[in-house]
Protein backbone atom coordinates (compact mmCIF):
# COMPACT_ATOMS: atom_id res chain seq x y z
CA UNK A 1 0.00 0.00 0.00
CA UNK A 2 1.37 3.40 -0.50
CA UNK A 3 1.09 6.85 0.98
CA UNK A 4 0.71 8.90 -2.11
CA UNK A 5 0.74 11.83 -0.06
CA UNK A 6 4.51 10.90 1.02
CA UNK A 7 5.31 9.56 -2.44
CA UNK A 8 8.26 7.17 -0.94
CA UNK A 9 11.55 8.47 -0.20
CA UNK A 10 10.27 11.03 2.29
CA UNK A 11 11.22 13.88 0.36
CA UNK A 12 7.90 15.69 1.38
CA UNK A 13 8.60 14.90 5.15
CA UNK A 14 10.92 17.44 5.17
CA UNK A 15 8.39 20.07 5.28
CA UNK A 16 6.75 19.03 8.67
CA UNK A 17 4.31 21.12 8.27
CA UNK A 18 2.32 19.20 5.44
CA UNK A 19 2.40 16.18 7.30
CA UNK A 20 0.72 18.00 10.14
CA UNK A 21 -1.60 19.17 7.09
CA UNK A 22 -2.40 15.68 6.04
CA UNK A 23 -2.95 14.14 9.04
CA UNK A 24 -5.89 16.79 10.55
CA UNK A 25 -6.56 16.21 6.96
CA UNK A 26 -6.90 12.32 7.13
CA UNK A 27 -8.08 12.89 11.03
CA UNK A 28 -11.18 14.64 9.44
CA UNK A 29 -11.69 12.43 6.96
CA UNK A 30 -12.35 9.43 9.73
CA UNK A 31 -14.80 11.77 11.67
CA UNK A 32 -17.04 12.40 9.05
CA UNK A 33 -17.38 9.12 7.81
CA UNK A 34 -18.06 7.25 11.04
CA UNK A 35 -20.95 8.48 12.72
CA UNK A 36 -22.43 5.99 14.76
CA UNK A 37 -25.88 6.43 13.39
CA UNK A 38 -26.08 8.43 10.08
CA UNK A 39 -29.59 9.71 10.93
CA UNK A 40 -28.19 12.13 13.80
CA UNK A 41 -25.08 13.89 12.65
CA UNK A 42 -24.41 17.74 13.40
CA UNK A 43 -24.91 19.70 10.26
CA UNK A 44 -21.06 20.92 9.80
CA UNK A 45 -20.28 16.78 9.74
CA UNK A 46 -22.21 16.77 6.58
CA UNK A 47 -21.89 17.67 2.85
CA UNK A 48 -24.28 19.93 1.42
CA UNK A 49 -27.36 18.66 -0.13
CA UNK A 50 -26.24 19.67 -3.09
CA UNK A 51 -24.98 23.15 -3.94
CA UNK A 52 -23.07 25.13 -1.60
CA UNK A 53 -20.50 23.93 1.36
CA UNK A 54 -19.78 22.50 4.79
CA UNK A 55 -16.14 22.09 6.38
CA UNK A 56 -17.30 18.62 5.58
CA UNK A 57 -16.67 19.12 1.53
CA UNK A 58 -13.08 20.42 2.41
CA UNK A 59 -11.79 17.26 3.52
CA UNK A 60 -11.24 15.55 -0.25
CA UNK A 61 -9.87 18.61 -1.86
CA UNK A 62 -7.59 19.26 0.45
CA UNK A 63 -6.47 15.73 0.60
CA UNK A 64 -6.04 15.72 -3.20
CA UNK A 65 -4.36 19.90 -2.99
CA UNK A 66 -1.76 17.60 -0.70
CA UNK A 67 -0.93 14.92 -3.31
CA UNK A 68 -0.23 17.94 -5.44
CA UNK A 69 2.48 19.56 -3.14
CA UNK A 70 4.20 16.27 -2.68
CA UNK A 71 4.59 15.42 -5.74
CA UNK A 72 6.60 18.96 -6.50
CA UNK A 73 8.71 18.04 -3.69
CA UNK A 74 9.20 14.72 -4.15
CA UNK A 75 9.37 14.17 -7.83
CA UNK A 76 11.55 17.51 -8.54
CA UNK A 77 14.33 15.83 -6.48
CA UNK A 78 13.85 12.71 -8.64
CA UNK A 79 13.76 14.41 -11.82
CA UNK A 80 17.07 16.81 -10.56
CA UNK A 81 18.76 13.69 -9.85
CA UNK A 82 19.58 12.97 -13.34
CA UNK A 83 18.01 9.21 -13.18
CA UNK A 84 16.04 7.69 -16.31
CA UNK A 85 12.33 9.16 -16.62
CA UNK A 86 11.43 5.68 -18.00
CA UNK A 87 11.32 3.76 -14.20
CA UNK A 88 9.94 6.91 -12.57
CA UNK A 89 7.05 6.47 -15.02
CA UNK A 90 6.45 2.97 -14.32
CA UNK A 91 6.92 3.33 -10.53
CA UNK A 92 4.02 6.14 -11.01
CA UNK A 93 1.86 3.85 -13.34
CA UNK A 94 2.14 1.27 -10.41
CA UNK A 95 1.22 2.83 -7.87
CA UNK A 96 -1.65 4.84 -9.34
CA UNK A 97 -2.96 1.05 -10.85
CA UNK A 98 -2.38 -0.23 -7.12
CA UNK A 99 -4.34 2.76 -5.57
CA UNK A 100 -6.90 2.27 -8.24
CA UNK A 101 -7.74 -1.83 -7.27
CA UNK A 102 -7.28 -1.01 -3.60
CA UNK A 103 -10.47 1.51 -4.20
CA UNK A 104 -12.32 -1.02 -6.06
CA UNK A 105 -11.80 -3.45 -3.47
CA UNK A 106 -13.29 -1.32 -1.10
CA UNK A 107 -16.22 -0.32 -3.23
CA UNK A 108 -16.93 -3.81 -3.59
CA UNK A 109 -16.06 -5.41 -0.43
CA UNK A 110 -17.81 -7.78 1.21
CA UNK A 111 -19.81 -8.98 -1.41
CA UNK A 112 -18.04 -8.14 -4.33
CA UNK A 113 -21.55 -8.44 -6.92
CA UNK A 114 -19.81 -7.79 -10.22
CA UNK A 115 -22.83 -6.63 -11.78
CA UNK A 116 -23.35 -3.33 -9.60
CA UNK A 117 -19.54 -3.04 -8.08
CA UNK A 118 -18.72 0.88 -8.03
CA UNK A 119 -16.09 1.70 -10.43
CA UNK A 120 -15.18 5.30 -9.69
CA UNK A 121 -14.48 6.13 -5.75
CA UNK A 122 -12.38 8.05 -3.33
CA UNK A 123 -9.16 6.43 -4.03
CA UNK A 124 -9.53 5.97 -7.74
CA UNK A 125 -10.15 9.64 -8.40
CA UNK A 126 -6.98 9.91 -6.20
CA UNK A 127 -4.51 7.46 -8.82
CA UNK A 128 -6.18 9.25 -11.61
CA UNK A 129 -5.33 12.38 -10.34
CA UNK A 130 -1.62 11.64 -9.10
CA UNK A 131 -0.96 9.77 -12.34
CA UNK A 132 -1.84 12.82 -14.75
CA UNK A 133 -0.44 15.51 -12.71
CA UNK A 134 2.52 14.19 -11.76
CA UNK A 135 3.10 13.00 -16.07
CA UNK A 136 2.07 16.85 -16.50
CA UNK A 137 4.34 17.77 -13.72
CA UNK A 138 7.50 16.11 -15.28
CA UNK A 139 6.53 17.49 -18.68
CA UNK A 140 6.05 20.86 -17.89
CA UNK A 141 7.38 24.16 -16.21
CA UNK A 142 5.15 25.92 -13.82
CA UNK A 143 3.95 28.15 -15.82
CA UNK A 144 2.55 25.69 -18.22
CA UNK A 145 1.17 23.67 -15.38
CA UNK A 146 -0.99 27.21 -14.54
CA UNK A 147 -2.35 27.52 -18.20
CA UNK A 148 -3.26 23.50 -18.00
CA UNK A 149 -5.45 24.28 -14.95
CA UNK A 150 -7.08 27.53 -15.56
CA UNK A 151 -8.01 25.32 -18.87
CA UNK A 152 -9.64 22.49 -17.51
CA UNK A 153 -11.56 24.70 -15.33
CA UNK A 154 -12.50 26.34 -18.10
CA UNK A 155 -13.49 23.34 -20.08
CA UNK A 156 -15.13 21.45 -17.85
CA UNK A 157 -17.29 24.93 -17.25
CA UNK A 158 -18.17 25.34 -20.97
CA UNK A 159 -19.10 21.55 -21.28
CA UNK A 160 -21.43 21.86 -18.44
CA UNK A 161 -23.37 24.86 -18.82
CA UNK A 162 -23.75 24.51 -22.85
CA UNK A 163 -24.03 20.87 -23.82
CA UNK A 164 -27.59 19.66 -23.52
CA UNK A 165 -28.24 16.43 -22.00
CA UNK A 166 -31.26 14.46 -23.54
CA UNK A 167 -34.23 15.39 -21.66
CA UNK A 168 -33.29 17.85 -19.69
CA UNK A 169 -31.23 20.60 -22.04
CA UNK A 170 -28.16 22.55 -21.34
CA UNK A 171 -26.70 23.66 -17.77
CA UNK A 172 -29.38 22.20 -15.77
CA UNK A 173 -27.22 22.36 -12.61
CA UNK A 174 -29.44 22.20 -10.01
CA UNK A 175 -30.70 18.38 -10.73
CA UNK A 176 -28.70 15.36 -9.60
CA UNK A 177 -29.87 13.75 -12.74
CA UNK A 178 -29.98 16.45 -15.30
CA UNK A 179 -26.64 17.87 -15.19
CA UNK A 180 -24.23 16.73 -17.56
CA UNK A 181 -21.30 14.68 -15.27
CA UNK A 182 -24.55 12.63 -14.12
CA UNK A 183 -25.14 12.01 -17.79
CA UNK A 184 -21.51 11.10 -18.51
CA UNK A 185 -21.25 8.62 -15.75
CA UNK A 186 -24.15 6.46 -16.37
CA UNK A 187 -23.64 6.30 -19.92
CA UNK A 188 -20.30 4.85 -19.21
CA UNK A 189 -20.09 3.18 -15.84
CA UNK A 190 -24.14 2.29 -15.91
CA UNK A 191 -25.21 0.84 -12.55
CA UNK A 192 -21.54 0.73 -11.55
CA UNK A 193 -22.25 3.85 -9.68
CA UNK A 194 -22.10 5.10 -5.74
CA UNK A 195 -25.38 3.18 -4.82
CA UNK A 196 -26.66 5.72 -2.53
CA UNK A 197 -27.53 8.21 -5.89
CA UNK A 198 -27.79 5.77 -8.72
CA UNK A 199 -28.06 8.52 -10.94
CA UNK A 200 -24.33 10.27 -10.65
CA UNK A 201 -21.18 9.57 -9.15
CA UNK A 202 -19.43 12.25 -6.89
CA UNK A 203 -16.10 10.97 -8.45
CA UNK A 204 -17.37 10.47 -11.72
CA UNK A 205 -15.65 10.66 -14.83
CA UNK A 206 -15.92 14.26 -15.82
CA UNK A 207 -15.91 16.02 -12.81
CA UNK A 208 -12.36 14.42 -12.44
CA UNK A 209 -10.79 17.06 -15.06
CA UNK A 210 -11.29 19.52 -12.01
CA UNK A 211 -9.74 17.48 -9.71
CA UNK A 212 -6.88 17.56 -11.23
CA UNK A 213 -7.14 20.79 -11.18
CA UNK A 214 -7.38 20.79 -7.75
CA UNK A 215 -3.96 18.58 -7.56
CA UNK A 216 -2.16 20.96 -9.80
CA UNK A 217 -2.91 24.00 -7.45
CA UNK A 218 -1.08 21.93 -4.87
CA UNK A 219 2.09 21.06 -7.19
CA UNK A 220 2.21 24.97 -7.63
CA UNK A 221 2.43 24.85 -4.27
CA UNK A 222 5.04 22.96 -3.83
CA UNK A 223 6.60 25.43 -6.14
CA UNK A 224 6.65 28.07 -4.05
CA UNK A 225 7.68 25.78 -1.17
CA UNK A 226 10.74 24.87 -2.96
CA UNK A 227 11.99 27.95 -3.79
CA UNK A 228 14.58 30.43 -2.42
CA UNK A 229 12.03 33.08 -0.74
CA UNK A 230 12.01 33.34 3.25
CA UNK A 231 9.80 31.14 4.87
CA UNK A 232 7.52 34.25 5.98
CA UNK A 233 7.27 35.44 2.42
CA UNK A 234 6.28 31.68 1.74
CA UNK A 235 3.71 32.18 4.37
CA UNK A 236 2.32 35.81 3.12
CA UNK A 237 2.76 34.15 -0.83
CA UNK A 238 0.05 31.25 0.18
CA UNK A 239 -2.02 33.65 2.10
CA UNK A 240 -2.88 35.94 -0.76
CA UNK A 241 -3.03 33.39 -3.00
CA UNK A 242 -5.67 31.65 -0.78
CA UNK A 243 -7.47 34.83 -0.63
CA UNK A 244 -7.40 35.56 -4.13
CA UNK A 245 -8.47 31.94 -5.01
CA UNK A 246 -11.27 32.18 -2.30
CA UNK A 247 -12.31 35.39 -3.81
CA UNK A 248 -12.67 34.40 -7.90
CA UNK A 249 -14.09 31.42 -6.53
CA UNK A 250 -16.61 32.84 -4.46
CA UNK A 251 -17.56 35.19 -7.74
CA UNK A 252 -17.82 32.34 -10.09
CA UNK A 253 -19.96 30.51 -7.69
CA UNK A 254 -22.90 33.18 -9.09
CA UNK A 255 -22.23 31.64 -12.18
CA UNK A 256 -21.45 27.91 -11.68
CA UNK A 257 -22.30 27.42 -7.95
CA UNK A 258 -19.86 25.56 -5.24
CA UNK A 259 -20.78 22.21 -5.68
CA UNK A 260 -18.89 19.05 -4.05
CA UNK A 261 -20.50 16.38 -6.06
CA UNK A 262 -20.16 18.20 -9.55
CA UNK A 263 -16.03 19.45 -8.36
CA UNK A 264 -17.41 22.82 -10.04
CA UNK A 265 -14.76 25.10 -11.08
CA UNK A 266 -15.53 27.73 -8.46
CA UNK A 267 -15.34 24.56 -5.81
CA UNK A 268 -12.21 23.99 -6.89
CA UNK A 269 -11.08 27.52 -6.43
CA UNK A 270 -13.11 27.98 -3.01
CA UNK A 271 -11.62 24.63 -1.85
CA UNK A 272 -7.81 25.67 -2.95
CA UNK A 273 -7.74 28.76 -1.48
CA UNK A 274 -9.13 27.56 1.81
CA UNK A 275 -6.22 24.55 1.60
CA UNK A 276 -3.72 27.40 0.88
CA UNK A 277 -4.75 29.03 3.88
CA UNK A 278 -4.60 25.96 5.92
CA UNK A 279 -0.92 25.08 5.13
CA UNK A 280 -0.11 28.64 5.46
CA UNK A 281 -1.00 28.21 9.32
CA UNK A 282 0.55 25.10 9.86
CA UNK A 283 3.72 26.01 8.08
CA UNK A 284 4.12 29.31 10.26
CA UNK A 285 3.27 27.59 13.13
CA UNK A 286 5.16 24.33 12.98
CA UNK A 287 8.40 25.04 10.25
CA UNK A 288 8.71 28.68 11.14
CA UNK A 289 7.82 29.22 14.70
CA UNK A 290 8.65 25.81 15.67
CA UNK A 291 5.63 24.82 17.41
CA UNK A 292 5.60 21.12 17.26
CA UNK A 293 4.26 19.37 20.02
CA UNK A 294 0.50 20.26 19.44
CA UNK A 295 1.05 18.58 16.19
CA UNK A 296 2.02 15.26 16.96
CA UNK A 297 -1.03 13.25 16.45
CA UNK A 298 -1.47 14.62 13.73
CA UNK A 299 1.96 14.46 12.46
CA UNK A 300 1.28 10.31 13.33
CA UNK A 301 -1.40 10.50 11.41
CA UNK A 302 0.24 11.88 7.99
CA UNK A 303 2.69 9.67 7.80
CA UNK A 304 0.69 7.00 6.75
CA UNK A 305 -2.22 8.81 5.71
CA UNK A 306 -3.68 6.62 3.04
CA UNK A 307 -2.88 3.57 4.14
CA UNK A 308 -4.92 4.86 7.57
CA UNK A 309 -7.83 5.51 5.04
CA UNK A 310 -7.86 2.58 3.83
CA UNK A 311 -7.62 0.72 6.54
CA UNK A 312 -10.39 2.48 8.38
CA UNK A 313 -13.05 2.32 5.64
CA UNK A 314 -12.29 -1.70 5.55
CA UNK A 315 -12.82 -2.09 8.83
CA UNK A 316 -16.22 0.18 9.29
CA UNK A 317 -17.53 -2.32 6.22
CA UNK A 318 -16.32 -5.30 8.49
CA UNK A 319 -18.02 -4.20 11.68
CA UNK A 320 -20.97 -3.06 9.58
CA UNK A 321 -21.70 -6.70 8.32
CA UNK A 322 -20.44 -8.83 11.42
CA UNK A 323 -23.71 -9.04 13.68
CA UNK A 324 -24.93 -11.29 16.24
CA UNK A 325 -28.16 -12.83 17.17
CA UNK A 326 -30.56 -10.06 19.15
CA UNK A 327 -32.62 -11.07 22.46
CA UNK A 328 -35.66 -10.31 19.40
CA UNK A 329 -34.63 -12.99 17.09
CA UNK A 330 -32.68 -11.15 14.55
CA UNK A 331 -29.76 -10.00 14.01
CA UNK A 332 -27.66 -7.09 15.06
CA UNK A 333 -24.39 -5.53 13.31
CA UNK A 334 -21.87 -5.30 15.65
CA UNK A 335 -21.11 -1.47 14.90
CA UNK A 336 -25.07 -1.36 15.98
CA UNK A 337 -23.87 -3.45 19.46
CA UNK A 338 -20.98 -1.05 20.04
CA UNK A 339 -23.34 2.80 19.77
CA UNK A 340 -26.16 1.45 21.20
CA UNK A 341 -24.41 0.57 24.00
CA UNK A 342 -21.90 2.69 24.79
CA UNK A 343 -23.06 5.66 23.26
CA UNK A 344 -26.59 6.16 22.77
CA UNK A 345 -27.61 4.11 25.78
CA UNK A 346 -26.23 7.53 27.91
CA UNK A 347 -26.34 10.48 25.17
CA UNK A 348 -28.66 12.27 23.15
CA UNK A 349 -28.42 11.23 19.49
CA UNK A 350 -25.93 13.50 17.87
CA UNK A 351 -24.36 13.63 20.73
CA UNK A 352 -23.72 10.00 21.17
CA UNK A 353 -22.81 9.64 17.09
CA UNK A 354 -19.99 12.50 17.21
CA UNK A 355 -18.92 10.73 20.27
CA UNK A 356 -18.65 7.20 18.01
CA UNK A 357 -16.76 9.29 15.68
CA UNK A 358 -14.38 10.93 17.93
CA UNK A 359 -13.71 7.66 19.43
CA UNK A 360 -13.19 6.13 16.09
CA UNK A 361 -10.44 8.70 15.29
CA UNK A 362 -9.07 7.70 18.97
CA UNK A 363 -8.80 4.26 18.14
CA UNK A 364 -7.09 4.85 14.86
CA UNK A 365 -4.25 7.30 16.88
CA UNK A 366 -3.35 4.54 18.78
CA UNK A 367 -3.00 1.72 16.09
CA UNK A 368 -0.88 4.34 14.41
CA UNK A 369 0.82 5.47 17.07
CA UNK A 370 2.27 1.71 17.45
CA UNK A 371 3.52 1.97 13.91
CA UNK A 372 4.70 5.28 14.19
CA UNK A 373 6.48 3.89 17.29
CA UNK A 374 8.25 1.39 15.31
CA UNK A 375 9.04 3.56 12.28
CA UNK A 376 6.63 1.70 10.29
CA UNK A 377 5.53 3.35 6.68
CA UNK A 378 3.20 1.48 4.68
CA UNK A 379 4.82 1.96 0.87
CA UNK A 380 3.74 0.79 -2.36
Amino acid sequence: MSDLTGIEGGAASRVQSLDVFRGITIAGMILVNNPGDWGAIYSPLEHASWSGWTPTDLVFPFFLFIVGVSITLALSRRAESGGGKRDLYLKIIRRALIIFALGVFLGGFPYFDLSVIRIPGVLQRIAVCYLVTSIIFLNTDWRRQVYIAAALLFIYWALMTLVPVPGFGAGVLGSKEGNLAAYVDRAVFGPHVWRFAKVYDPEGLLSTLPAISTALAGVLTGHLLRSRREPLEKVAAMFVAGVGCIMMGWIWNYWFPINKALWTSSYVLFAAGLALQMLALCYWLVDVKGYRRWAKPFIIFGTNALALYFLAELFANVIGVVSFASAGGGRIALQTLIYDNLFASWAAPKNASLAFAICTVLFWLGVMSLLYRRRIFIKV
